[in-house]
């Protein structure tokens, strides 16, 4: 039994997992944080990771750092992703970092990002569905991690990954480029369409999509549509953990949360309140790609890259 530390940086929010990893089967969590802090915040106008965003993370980060230590993980590993890849000042994030958790982040590829998603996702599908009394989903999967940088699509089965594409559609990014008003316009929704579809043909290019059996969703966008999906009276990730979700109800949730205000989306009981602003582009490019592939459910796991890194930092 290893006690590892995983930590992920994306876009949108940091996270972190402290778990027991035996060599087989699955592991077991101490803890698992989530922190909004909007990394990204700015980086696809100006390329760049705003002061203010780095400080916020600095601080999430010194509680993880100070949590892990008391826990006495013995194997830690933090990877940021898409935020951090495309910021020219990159140098000054990773020393934050360093001084923070004594050691460096690693800015990991689209393409390590997209297999480490897909080793956490895939890893409990059989027991969320045996505790959902369902059948156990069928590979190959197609897994799906839909960021606040980026999306990734990865496409694998028992022997591991096929093929797998990170694009630069995220909920964070669509919204600062696209849905800024409140709700969004049409015509600012016509132009996120036109992005997602010119993402989903890169992705078309080289993931064959239809070898697929099931899709699986993970990350907080496709979490919070299934809890909205599911009418949970509070978010609960026990219920939403192997769920599935067909596609009408993607369609009727997404135009819902579009055509709402931000105060209605605030107060929706499953709403995170660092997803209240980016929430309408995260259901919309599931809806799109869904429709765009022809995918007739979603299945919503809880568990993905954060959960890849632990398993992997254990059993390499």
């Amino acid at each position: 039994m290893t006690r590892v530390a995983a930590i992920d940086c994306g876009t949108n929010s940091i996270r972190l997992l402290v778990a027991d990893v035996p060599e087989r089967g699955a592991h077991t969590d101490l803890v698992r944080r989530m922190e909004v802090v909007r990394l990204g915040q700015g980086v696809d106008a100006t390329g760049r990771l705003a002061p203010e965003a780095i400080e916020r993370t600095r601080l999430a980060l010194a509680g993880y750092a100070a949590t892990l230590r008391e826990l006495g993980a013995t194997e830690v590993r933090m990877a940021a992703t898409s935020a951090s890849r495309d910021a020219a000042n990159r140098a000054d994030f990773e020393q934050m970092v360093t001084a923070t958790l004594g050691r460096l982040p690693d800015v990991i590829t689209g393409r390590e990002e997209a297999e480490l998603s897909f080793l956490g996702a895939t890893a409990s599908l059989v027991a969320a569905a045996g505790a959902h009394g369902s059948p156990a989903p069928q590979p190959p999967f197609l897994v799906v991690d839909i960021g606040g940088g980026s999306t990734e699509f990865v496409l694998g089965d028992a022997d591991g990954v096929r093929a797998a594409r990170s694009v630069d559609i995220g909920c964070v990014r669509l919204t600062e480029r696209h849905l800024r008003s409140d709700p969004p316009t049409a015509e600012e929704i016509r132009r996120a369409e036109a992005d997602i579809r010119a993402a989903l043909a890169e992705v078309a290019a080289e993931v064959p999509v239809a070898e697929a059996a099931t899709l699986v969703g993970v990350a907080g966008s496709v979490t919070t549509v299934a809890a909205i999906a599911l009418d949970l009276p509070e978010y609960d990730p026990d219920a939403i953990h192997g769920s599935r979700i067909a596609v009408d109800d993607v369609r009727a949730v997404s135009a819902d949360l579009l055509a709402a205000t931000r105060e209605r989306r605030a107060a929706m009981p499953v709403m995170h309140p660092g997803r209240v602003d980016v929430i309408g582009a995260g259901a919309l490019i599931l809806r799109v790609l869904m429709d765009e592939f022809d995918l007739p459910e979603v299945v919503v796991s809880e568990h993905d890259i954060l959960d890849g890194i632990a398993l992997r930092l254990a059993r390499r």
